[in-house]
């Protein structure tokens, strides 16, 4: 038996923007992981539903545990089929997306849906599910349980990913990353600690100019 996720969400733009935001957000900061991105087919219906599906390179680093199952020929890029499926009519929007690759390791399927806010038209709420199985015999669990919490990481970054291309699309200037806000962090800290080396040096001299050696008399 395999694991279930449910999560659902808000993003704080209309419908409209998001499903634009959707066809736009590749790259963004927070998708490095995804490589690369391709239509295979797309279609509109004859009651105006728009059916595309792409095919997406995404690579996601493995525990050391888990590389011994792939032989070192073998390419650690996940190749994921997105299925997607948009009705302007009643603003709604639902993807499917699951692995054609490495499936004897890991599965897993996801299925959102995007819908206009009840209670207020200017946000979107996202219902997010997520199945994650194993068929890998002794270590399946474990695997399971890797899965769920990379996925539950990787919901984190799609949504930052999201609010970064629509901050854009409204003329805004983004929130700054966490690899960001880090490294201004991190300067911050080498800039005090390099004050506080010079203030110590310019005590340490003061001191040793005001204090004088003492003479010895015979």
């Amino acid at each position: 038996m395999g694991k279930y996720f449910l999560t659902l969400s808000v993003l704080k733009g209309p419908w409209d923007q998001v499903f634009a935001a959707f066809w736009l957000r590749y790259p963004n900061p927070y998708s490095k992981h995804v490589l690369t991105e391709d239509i295979l087919y797309r279609e509109v219906t004859e009651d105006q539903k728009l059916l595309s599906r792409r095919l997406l390179t995404k690579t996601n680093r493995m525990p050391r545990w888990a590389e011994r199952f792939f032989p070192a020929n073998v390419a650690h890029s996940v190749y994921i089929l997105e299925d997607s499926i948009v009705d302007p009519q009643n603003r709604s929007m639902t993807t499917f997306t699951w692995n054609i690759n490495h499936a004897r390791l890991m599965v897993v399927e996801e299925r959102c849906v995007y819908k206009e806010n009840p209670d207020n038209s200017s946000w979107t709420e996202v219902k997010r599910e997520a199945w994650v199985s194993s068929s890998l015999f002794g270590v399946s669990r474990a695997v399971q349980e890797f899965g769920l919490a990379r996925f539950k990481s990787n919901v984190t970054k799609s949504t930052k990913g999201f609010e970064y291309i629509m901050a854009k699309m409204q003329g805004e200037a983004p929130s700054k990353t966490l690899v960001e806000t880090a490294k201004e962090a991190t300067e911050k800290a080498k800039e005090t600690a390099l004050a506080a080396t010079e203030k110590a040096k310019d005590l340490a001299s003061k001191a040793a100019t005001k204090k004088k050696p003492q003479q010895q008399y015979v």
